[in-house]
């Protein structure tokens, strides 16, 4: 199922159910997570006539960092005379946690960020880019000192959705030592309009896993087959898919909790900027363009699109 949040000619919130050009009337809700999915249906409503709004509201944000080209790339960038993965990448899924409140459905204005570019020196930000990734979505909560076994992980998700994690370069360059991403990331992330159920997606074998994770990680991988593409201003830059992935939404929920930490319906886990081993299948500017730019401009319009994820959209004011 595609489930969403929408006004229709102004009224209150509704949660519906997209069926091709038209949404389903689930009844009164904020979230698709609510017990209003256990109604019945109700009338159809055109998706040209409504107002998407936010599909649930967000408990906690986390943002890992699980593409292996990804992760590579920026590594060569930034780390031309070292080995480009950190000593533990590949032992564990790498992650921070983002702001929560600053996650914004699809076709929200992103306004410029400001902040602190290098020493003395404060303004918008001059390195502004998109992260073309996946987000899932949390729906049964786990309790707090009892970790995730990753052989149930994927019974705590309600589904998943496309994620823009629009990031400020220059301000992040500055800041992130030593604790990593704060303002470069907190000002805005971009969602899809309706949360899409894991039924929907088509799991393929992932990728093969050097060295073999720990047993709280071990599982066999898997990813989801979703084919992906970053439109900028009307022209297709970027064109990858979601199988590239090294680290699972599995292993995420075991990491996650393997302290203690608890699950809240909710959560929303970001994969990471998702890219591909060639140079178009590159999931963000800094990579498309080797932090060489152009970086994205007021009025700029990025879309990403992946099926059966549909887009998220956002326009840079």
């Amino acid at each position: 199922m595609k489930l969403g949040v929408f006004r229709h000619r102004g009224g209150e919130p509704h949660v519906g159910r997209l069926d091709g050009d038209v949404v389903i009337d689930l009844g009164p809700g904020d979230s698709v997570l609510s017990r209003v999915l256990d109604s019945g249906d109700g009338p159809e409503v055109p998706v040209s006539a409504v107002q998407w709004l936010l599909p649930f509201p967000v408990a906690d944000y986390v943002d890992f960092y699980s593409s292996l080209e990804h992760a590579t790339n920026l590594g060569r960038m930034f780390r031309a005379d070292q080995e480009p993965l950190t000593p533990n990448w590949r032992h564990l899924p790498i992650g921070y946690h983002g702001r929560a409140g600053t996650v914004v459905v699809g076709g929200t204005e992103i306004r410029r960020p400001h902040g602190q570019r290098k020493v003395g020196d404060f303004g918008p930000s001059q390195k502004l880019d998109f992260e073309l990734e996946l987000g899932f979505v949390i729906g049964k909560p786990s309790r707090r000192g009892e970790p995730v076994p990753v052989e149930h992980a994927l019974e705590h998700v309600f589904g998943s959705v496309l994620v823009n994690d629009w990031s400020a370069r220059d301000i992040q360059a500055f800041e992130y030592v030593p604790l990593g991403p704060f303002l470069g990331k907190s000002f805005a992330t971009s969602i899809s309009p309706w949360v899409t159920t894991l039924d929907e997606l088509t799991s393929v074998p992932g990728v093969e896993q050097d060295p073999v994770p720990l047993a709280h990680l071990r599982i066999e991988n898997f990813a989801y087959d979703i084919p992906l593409e970053v439109e900028l201003n009307g022209e297709v830059v970027s064109r990858t898919n979601a199988r590239n992935l090294y680290w699972n939404v599995a292993q995420q929920i075991a990491h996650l909790t393997s302290n203690g930490a608890s699950l809240r319906a909710g959560d929303l886990l970001a994969t990471g900027t998702i890219s591909g081993a060639d140079e178009r299948e590159r999931g963000s500017l800094i990579e498309l363009t080797w932090n060489e730019g152009p970086f994205l401009q007021d009025g700029d319009e990025v879309v990403l699109r992946g099926e059966p994820l549909g887009e998220v959209r956002g326009r840079v004011v």
